[in-house]
């Protein structure tokens, strides 16, 4: 294998962070303006930008849609120079759109890469996720416990209270059973009104975050996302895929997901070494929003490389006139 076609983890992180960058500076100017497509769109045109300057030959697998549902960074458009490795590329250029909209907190721009074949191609459908942070023995929380089950294992392991464990769950009529049941433990519950890449990042860094464990059900698609970011960050995580009818199935078909009651664990959902870069828009507790000043913006990107455990945090300020 030549170095051009093999996959240098060390030496694409940085191109990287700057897709991340490029697309949060696109949508600063529409935080709290309360215009969500135009704040997605500016941070996809960014993103795309971005990604055909780097000498990678990459494949969108997880990204805005299928190809007739979005005109841009869509599942199977290649991106980059096509002069390099030949790379799958996971994003989600505004994680939050809402939250841009309204200027509320964790919104971030997300991006993953890895070695070609290294991340599930997982449908636009929806899925059951269960995450928790490192430290803890292999399956010690489970998809097939129940929801006060697995707060009372947790517990266990970690040597504390139920009430001392904090679930973040996405606010949603479908997990209302799921909360009453939470409810009971005296568990603390943390919801989230989007971005549940985020959630599950927070249980990476429970002294932070104050966050223990995430559990419910989103997008697929970000799913495989929050566990390229574990990878690199450490702890589990564990995905179902759901289906709600025969058109979500077809997605799965055409997807190549021939088992659709698979239980997928973090490393089968990213089975290669991958690198991961976020940015804030708004302020979370992962990283800072973007800062204005007269003449200036000033972005915070996490970079991760599961290969080392490295996690960087970099600062980027630019001027604006």
């Amino acid at each position: 294998m030549t170095k051009q076609s093999e996959f240098l983890d060390r030496m694409l992180s940085l191109g990287l962070a700057r897709v991340s960058e490029a697309a949060a500076l696109a949508s600063a100017k529409l935080i709290g303006h309360g215009d969500e497509k135009a704040a997605d769109q500016a941070a996809v045109d960014a993103m795309r930008t971005q990604l055909n300057m780097l000498d990678i030959n990459g494949v969108i697998v997880i990204g805005e849609g299928e190809r007739d549902e979005a005109p841009m960074l869509f599942i199977g458009e290649e991106v980059g120079t096509g002069n390099g490795p030949g790379v799958d590329i996971a994003l989600d250029p505004l994680e939050g759109t809402t939250l841009t909209a309204k200027d509320m907190p964790n919104a971030l721009t997300v991006i993953a890469m890895g070695p070609r074949g290294s991340m599930l191609h997982a449908p636009d459908v929806y899925m059951d996720k269960l995450a928790i942070g490192p430290g803890y023995p292999t399956d010690v929380v489970t998809l097939d416990m129940s929801p006060a089950e697995r707060i009372a294992a947790l517990a266990k392991a970690k040597g504390c209270e139920m009430t001392d464990i904090t679930v973040c769950v996405l606010e949603r009529p479908r997990h209302e059973d799921m909360i009453d049941e939470l409810r009971t433990t005296g568990a603390a519950i943390r919801l989230i009104t989007d971005g549940d890449v985020a959630g599950v990042m927070h249980c990476a860094e429970p002294e932070i975050t104050g966050i223990d464990i995430y559990m419910g059900s989103g997008g697929a698609p970000e799913g495989v996302l929050a566990a390229a970011a574990l990878k690199c960050m450490g702890g589990q995580m564990y995905g179902r895929l759901l289906f709600r009818n025969d058109d979500e199935r077809g997605r799965a078909a055409k997807a190549g997901i021939t088992d659709l009651d698979r239980i997928y664990s973090r490393d089968e959902l990213v089975t290669k070494d991958v690198i991961f870069a976020a940015t804030g828009v708004t302020d979370g507790s992962i990283v800072h929003g973007i800062k204005r000043e007269p003449g200036y913006l000033t972005t915070e990107t996490i970079l991760m490389r599961s290969k080392t455990g490295s996690v960087r945090r970099m600062s980027y300020r630019i001027k604006t006139k």
